[in-house]
């Protein structure tokens, strides 16, 4: 039993998201300080509202704090747009070039003039109708 848990934690991706989990946590921590210290403070210079996570409204003696939902929209934000021209596209653009450098094979067959049949390209004689065909030299 401990052999099998030894050998799923050590394939490798499971190491690999546990990484990416931890990185990706550590990232969120940098946005959101970034949101919160430097992006809302601009917004506050131009619309006049210094810090978003105080503003709320009350209904009936429920707070609604809208502002930390903008400042969690705006890290959200900048989160899948860093992922999405950092990653996702730099990754898209290499996966096109690798396929663009795949040559797909030469067919090693061929269609029978007489009855439409796959016979190999040396043939010189179709095995299905048994026609005389010319072989196809490389």
């Amino acid at each position: 039993m401990f052999r099998d848990f030894k050998k799923f934690i050590l394939r490798g991706n499971t190491v690999d998201l546990a990484v990416a989990v931890v990185v990706g946590g550590a990232f969120s921590g940098i946005v959101t300080a970034l949101v919160r210290d430097i992006i809302t403070p601009i917004i506050a210079a131009v619309g006049g509202q210094p810090d978003f996570s105080k503003l709320v409204f009350k209904i009936n003696g429920s707070a609604f704090l809208y502002g930390d939902f903008i400042n969690a929209v705006v890290s959200f934000l900048i989160i899948a747009s860093v992922i999405f021209f950092f990653v996702v596209q730099p990754v898209n653009k290499l996966m096109s070039r690798a396929a663009r450098t795949k040559t797909t094979p030469e067919p090693a067959t061929r269609k029978c003039p007489e009855c439409f049949s796959e016979v190999p390209k040396q043939a010189s004689r179709c095995a299905f109708c048994t026609a005389k065909i010319s072989p196809v030299t490389s």
